[in-house]
């Protein structure tokens, strides 16, 4: 099945930095409900769009998120010290997001996450930069799936981000992603891969039918996740359709319940 990070609860979000700010309670529950019922399987919580006020935030939010669903939470920072207060809040096994190779990130996450009951969204990133190549998304994957692995995390936990890089900056980007994932996917068995797929599409007109077009394509190289807006019903069924292509939807069963509910629509 895909994983759908509902990536909504984010406060660089204006409304939901307003909303975090003065503590309306209602529009986060709300939204939590409607990505829920959209189809979300993970709700994102990142809290660090206020500058000094991000362990607070995070308190707030997770006690207003879980309120309202039973959803497994993606908790978003890169501040070990966040993590462990909130991975104390939740009562289920989170997604954790993110370790990277950078050294000042990589020490500190290894030794929050060494024990832990919980699945790892780990970034294609290291002290040299942005990769440049598949080989460069390729090998950080490796070595961070080999690191993982050895303070006993499962491959089927692990979560490889490939870093997807706008196509307004370089226009072998996307196929640097598709090409990164299905070699990931292929030589790395039974790790997922996953990243925010609307990166994609950055400083490009028409973002949506850039995001949706390219969630297809990518999901045929083997792309199993991503960090998307469930709420964006056309992006929905594009996933749902290629899930039914690809073969996962025995009889086209959610395929035909997703027509009749008025969710995809020619």
């Amino acid at each position: 099945m895909f994983t759908v990070i509902g990536e909504r609860i984010n406060t660089t979000l204006k409304k939901v930095k307003a909303a975090t700010a003065d503590r309306d309670a209602d529009y986060i529950r709300e939204d939590v409900k409607k990505q829920e019922a959209a189809g979300a399987t993970y709700i994102d919580v990142n809290a660090g769009a206020r500058i000094g006020h991000e362990e607070e935030d995070m308190k707030w939010l997770l006690s207003v998120v879980r309120e309202v669903t039973d959803l497994p939470l993606c908790l978003d920072s890169p501040d070990p010290a966040i993590l462990e207060m909130a991975y104390g809040m939740v009562d289920r096994p989170p997604l954790i997001n993110s370790i990277s190779l950078e050294k000042d990130r990589f020490d500190p996450m290894i030794r929050f996450l060494k024990g832990k009951e919980c699945r790892i969204i780990a970034l294609c990133m290291d002290d040299s930069g942005m990769p440049k190549t598949v080989e460069d998304i390729f090998s950080r994957a490796k070595t961070l799936v080999e690191e993982l692995e050895a303070i006993g995390v499962k491959r089927d936990d692990i979560f490889i981000d490939p870093l997807i890089q706008p196509m307004s900056v370089a226009a072998e980007n996307g196929t640097m992603a598709m090409d990164a994932v299905e070699k990931i996917m292929t030589e790395l068995k039974g790790v997922h891969t996953t990243g925010g797929l609307s990166n994609i599409s950055y400083g490009l007109p028409q973002r949506k039918v850039v995001n949706r077009i390219f969630l297809a394509m990518m999901m045929a190289r083997g792309f199993d996740s991503a960090i998307m807006d469930p709420l964006d019903k056309e992006i929905m069924a594009v996933l749902t359709t290629a899930s039914m292509l690809q073969g996962h939807d025995t009889f086209c069963m959610n395929y035909l319940k997703a027509v009749r509910a008025g969710d995809i629509v020619a």
